[in-house]
């Protein structure tokens, strides 16, 4: 389907491409054609005003014609002048007989008199000559015609080497076009064929877990239904199965909605000044339990650094109590470190021999970074760290720890416990909603820690 797609892409920009280039090239044809046209007449109709001013007129008695021209004397000196411009001259009577010419054999050509010139062919000798044809006239009376002949390849020769230029020129581009359009659409069409293969993974996984927890539904149902004399105890204990099925769905399908509505823009965040490590100890006291039952010390840590606000006219130090707020939402930032340090208690096994080195530590910091403006401005940045001393991450499972329902450890996959594979991708959209950054350490059976990094809450100073 994509190598379809990219081969009528390519077709496409090459079809347009290639008849734009003909239109331009017709285009370039026509005018430099038309030029040469152009400069060819204005050159005959310069030698028709030359010869015409040095026409010797003579006057004639008894006759009905006042006026006659003396061809010797008119034309003698114009002979040699015309012929290094390939240009002949034929003077005619007021009759049409041809009287003087510099051609070798005079031309089977009727005189049509037009000054703006004119394109005959000589069948005789297959040439074409361009003419201009003057009637000289005193008054109302005719002495005859002067005609003026240019030969048709001084306009030709150059319009044949420009046909064959423009067509090799056309030619090459059009290949070139093809070459540069398959390549160009082999780009355009990657991200397509790669969000394509995200969306079909990404269906197929979303139908693998919805079919898991809906299928244990329907089972559990099923012998409910089949066996309606059951006890009380055993049909409480089948609907209490069936109650956590539908919330582990319910779950998935809020998780699936969440990325879906991040995706599309439609996640909007309820700006508020949220006190991060307020949030940080109600996130602790709720895993707590979850700590103790697997013996694991969890632990949060408070690192506060003095920052400075320097104006023009004062100076002062930020709050205490306002040191880690940010501005965000506190329901979508208290799931994101909920997400993050119940996957480090969940990875994090307990330890037998001594119970301490079993750790999930929290830790809050204000830390300052150079701003972009320049090297004088620094932006007050809060990082949290959830780092744990469970069983890591692989090298080769890093660049996928974020991508929706990956999982490092596949054979957990049917777990309850090991979740969707969408707490982490949930977490990106988070930090990411709230122009944040987040990125992941770890090291195979040593630990992980992960670090969020938000922008600071700055509060107004009094001045």
């Amino acid at each position: 389907m994509f190598q379809a797609t990219r081969r009528r892409l390519a077709l496409w920009y090459t079809t347009v491409t290639a008849v734009l280039l003909l239109l331009f090239a017709t285009g370039v044809y026509l005018y430099v054609r038309s030029t040469l046209i152009e400069r060819v007449d204005d050159t005959l109709k310069h030698v028709v005003e030359v010869v015409e001013r040095s026409l010797v007129i003579e006057s004639v008695q008894a006759s009905d014609i006042p006026y006659r021209i003396n061809v010797e004397a008119s034309f003698r000196d114009n002979a040699e002048a015309v012929e290094d411009d390939h240009i002949d001259l034929e003077w005619f009577s007021p009759t049409g007989e041809l009287l003087w010419s510099t051609l070798w054999e005079p031309l089977d050509i009727p005189v049509h008199p037009s000054y703006t010139g004119e394109t005959v062919y000589l069948v005789d000798t297959d040439h074409l000559l361009r003419q201009v044809t003057k009637r000289v006239q005193i008054g109302r009376h005719v002495l005859g015609y002067l005609r003026v002949s240019h030969p048709w390849f001084e306009v030709t020769k150059p319009i044949r080497q420009l046909i064959f230029d423009l067509t090799l020129g056309t030619a090459v581009m059009i290949m070139s076009t093809a070459a540069i359009g398959w390549l160009l659409s082999g780009i355009a069409i990657k991200p397509v064929r790669d969000s394509y293969q995200r969306l079909k993974q990404f269906t197929a996984d979303a139908s693998h877990e919805l079919r898991n927890p809906i299928a244990m539904i329907q089972t559990n149902v099923q012998v409910a239904l089949a066996d309606p004399d059951w006890e009380p105890q055993l049909q409480r204990q089948q609907l209490m199965v069936i109650e956590r099925l539908t919330q582990r769905l319910g779950r998935l399908v809020n998780d699936l909605l969440f990325l879906a509505r991040a995706d599309s823009g439609m996640l909007q965040p309820q700006w508020q000044p949220v006190p991060l490590d307020a949030l940080l100890m109600e996130v602790i006291e709720e895993q707590q339990i979850i700590a103790a039952e697997k013996g694991v010390c969890l632990s949060l840590h408070f690192v506060e650094t003095p920052s400075v606000a320097i104006t023009e006219e004062n100076s002062s130090e930020f709050p205490t109590e306002d040191a880690f707020t940010v501005q965000g939402d506190w329901d979508q930032l208290a799931r994101l470190f909920t997400n993050l340090v119940s996957n480090a208690l969940q990875y994090t096994p307990a330890s037998t021999e001594i119970p301490s080195e079993a750790s999930v530590q929290v830790e809050l910091q204000q830390i300052e970074r150079a701003s972009s403006v320049g090297a004088r401005n620094t932006q007050s940045l809060l990082r949290v760290q959830v780092r744990d001393t469970g069983t890591g991450i692989s090298e080769s499972a890093l660049p996928h720890i974020f991508d929706r329902f990956y999982r490092v450890d596949p054979a957990r996959t049917h777990e309850a416990a090991a979740g969707s594979g969408l707490g982490l991708a949930i977490a990106q959209a988070i930090v990411e909603n709230h122009h944040g950054h987040i990125q992941v350490e770890s090291v195979l059976n040593q630990g992980t820690t992960f670090t969020v990094t938000l922008p600071a809450s700055k509060p107004e100073i009094l001045t």
